[in-house]
């Protein structure tokens, strides 16, 4: 496994998505800085910029990205027409899919993880008295949680795309409807708690909830983890035949 999972790192590296997914964070940190400073609420409130950079990048940008990071690894082979050379090879392909699947996980992480020291280091430069290892531990809980809570709410596009043997591009655009559709959900108690994008505050901490509401949330992404399994699954066993 170890082998397939530097096999995946050594491939993204010759890609320009992870150069695409890093301009993409970094933009969304800069857009609400730009935003937060006109307003003047990034200047006069502690905590502003890390509490609404995580809620706008998870609203409307990584997790489209992620879903097509996630896409781009599964469909890469059969689109760039290697996948035939790759089943000669004496490769498990659940094993594989089980790595790109990891991969995508890890990135995922690591962009929030990223997010999260563009925006601690801005609050530190605009309010270092302000802060404490409290409000750290705290900010990289739910930044580290939403990481991991994106990648599981997009898995099932990651999956779906594909499944329908469509351009991983579609990624992109599916999982954008499908984030910014959490707005309207929002507005819900009962939608956000079911919806995947808006679970994922729920089980961060975002959102101030009850444990069973936040029960409910992990338990959607659960859910949508093992849809995407199941895709995934079907995907191996047509490629086969």
């Amino acid at each position: 496994m170890r082998i397939l999972l530097w096999a995946e790192f050594q491939k993204l590296r010759r890609s320009n998505i992870i150069m695409f997914t890093i301009f993409a964070t970094i933009l969304i940190a800069v857009i609400v800085l730009v935003s937060g400073i006109t307003g003047q609420l990034a200047i006069n409130s502690a905590g502003w910029y890390m509490t609404i950079t995580q809620v706008w990048a998870t609203m409307f940008v990584l997790p489209a990205v992620i879903a097509l990071l996630g896409s781009y690894m599964i469909c890469r082979e059969e689109q760039d027409d290697t996948l035939k050379s790759l089943q000669l090879i004496p490769v498990n392909e659940i094993k594989l899919t089980v790595a790109k699947m990891t991969v995508a996980l890890l990135f995922s992480i690591l962009i929030y993880l990223l997010l999260f020291l563009i925006t601690f280091l801005t609050e530190a430069a605009l309010h270092f008295s302000a802060l404490s290892m409290a409000v750290f531990s705290d900010f990289l809980k739910m930044y580290l949680l939403e990481g991991i809570g994106v990648f599981f709410a997009v898995s099932p596009i990651i999956a779906l795309v594909p499944y329908l043997k469509k351009s991983y591009w579609l990624a992109l655009v599916l999982a954008e409807v499908y984030s910014f559709s959490g707005l309207f959900m929002s507005m819900s108690n009962a939608l956000k708690t079911f919806y995947p994008i808006t679970a994922i505050f729920g089980v961060s901490g975002y959102y101030e909830t009850t444990i069973q509401s936040r029960g409910c949330s992990l338990g959607i992404l659960v859910l949508c983890g093992c849809i995407s399994a199941l895709l995934l699954k079907n995907l191996n066993h047509r490629q086969k035949e």
